[in-house]
């Protein structure tokens, strides 16, 4: 691997790991000190669990503070050359104790441990996201953005075609295959989307996905923005997850057979808990708004894009759904571990899914909403953060150490943001993602 990277002119290679507020931290190294790495790691302090967005830190009832030491320990499966950053590599790192074993707040291993519960149930998941960002320009003070034009439109594509161009590409040379890319709703806001992959290489390949599109706009004089919100008056930025789950008879979401419909019902049962892994910063609750098709309600529907779960019909290979509430404020392995469990969770308690919503649950009454069992997620980090300390669902599958940690965190930016206004949170935090 060492002599295929030098080929492909790599000199230095990043090891990443995301932390509980969804920043993801890089330590690096010399190329030819890979291999070495692969065998025992990297230094790394365990105080990143307790990080908040903004780098501060506030230890939790278990992890936080200066003591300690962890190991990262790089996928070598995964490692690939950047092609939007020359001269470097990538990989994902796994954090383990000093002793070499799994650290127990290490997130890749938290995800990995419920796809591996899934698989002792004979079920598979396949999972993607879709990644929506802002591009500002990068010589500007404060917020200017990269392009104008209508939402959707030609025009916009007519601006950005060569940078798309060179983003399409790089993605495909490190792997990656690209679904579909365009000019989206927000302003100067586009949107790309990668095929499924099993729920660790879809984290994976967000945090890839992310980096590269970076990286590419700035080659290109511009800066992406992945936060939820750039301006509070207007649409955010989501970070869907597409999902479908499988046994050996194949899709159980095309059919629509009960162990299918079973899985998505625990995970609805589970969303305002999973608000908190998802869409937890305040500025998430910026774009968690009505009538935004950011997913606000805890339903479902059939191609209903206001309803927090959105199912899509399709074929054996194309049906799936749409968890649409989530942002790229979440750490992506947190996120589909706590949604694998919550979906094992539904399968074992033989859950059903309520009759199905359509249109926007914004446009009835209160009292309409409540007869239909319609009810408003979360709406604010800290009630989220109080979901996500009621869900025993996800404590069971978390443990105590990161269920706290997360908690923590989310609290913590909770308290410290509450002095700004809805501008003020946009603008402190637009470049933290």
């Amino acid at each position: 691997m060492v002599d295929e990277l030098r080929a492909a002119g790599v000199t230095m290679v990043e090891l990443s790991f995301v932390d509980n507020a969804g920043i993801t931290r890089v330590k690096t190294v010399p190329l030819e000190r890979l291999a070495a790495v692969a065998a025992t790691g990297v230094g790394a302090s365990p105080c990143f669990e307790a990080f908040g967005s903004d780098d501060v830190m506030v230890a939790g009832e278990y992890l936080g503070g200066p003591d300690g030491d962890l190991r990262l320990v790089p996928d070598l499966a995964r490692a690939v050359a950047l092609s939007a950053l020359p001269g470097w590599a990538w990989a994902p790192a796994n954090k383990l104790t000093k002793s070499g074993e799994p650290f127990v707040a290490c997130q890749r291993a938290f995800a990995d441990r419920q796809v591996a519960a899934a698989t002792r149930q004979g079920l598979t998941l396949r999972m993607a996201f879709e990644h929506e960002w802002i591009l500002g320009r990068a010589d500007a003070d404060g917020f200017v953005p990269a392009f104008d034009g209508p939402a959707y439109g030609q025009i916009r594509l007519e601006q950005v075609a060569a940078y798309a161009a060179d983003l399409v590409e790089d993605l495909r040379a490190q792997g990656l295959v690209v679904e579909q890319f365009h000019p989206e709703y927000a302003q100067a806001q586009l949107e790309v989307s990668v095929a499924p992959r099993d729920p660790v290489g879809a984290a994976d390949d967000a945090v890839l996905v992310r980096h590269t599109v970076r990286s590419r706009s700035l080659a290109h004089g511009w800066r992406a923005s992945f936060a939820p919100s750039v301006d509070p008056d207007g649409a955010g930025s989501g970070g869907h997850l597409h999902l479908s789950v499988h046994d050996a008879s194949g899709n159980l979401l095309a059919a629509r057979r009960p162990a299918g419909d079973s899985f998505l019902a625990g995970v609805l049962r589970e969303l305002p808990a999973l608000v908190a892994i998802g869409a937890g910063h305040p500025a998430s609750f910026l774009r968690l708004q009505p009538s935004r098709w950011a997913g606000i309600w805890q339903c479902w529907g059939e191609e209903t894009r206001e309803t927090a779960l959105r199912m899509i019909a399709g074929s054996e290979e194309s049906a799936n759904a749409e968890l649409k509430c989530f942002d790229a404020t979440a750490n992506p392995y947190l996120l589909v571990g706590c949604v694998v469990a919550a979906g094992l969770a539904g399968v074992a308690g033989d859950l059903r899914l309520p009759d199905p919503v359509t249109g926007d649950p914004a446009l009835l009454s209160e009292a309409a909403r409540e007869a239909a069992g319609i009810a408003r997620l979360p709406t604010s980090a800290l009630e989220a953060a109080d979901a996500l300390a009621a869900s025993t669902v996800l404590a069971d599958a978390l443990g105590p150490e990161l269920h706290d940690a997360i908690r923590t965190v989310r609290r913590e930016e909770a308290k410290r943001c509450a002095g700004l206004d809805a501008h003020g949170l946009s603008a402190a935090v637009r470049w933290r993602w």
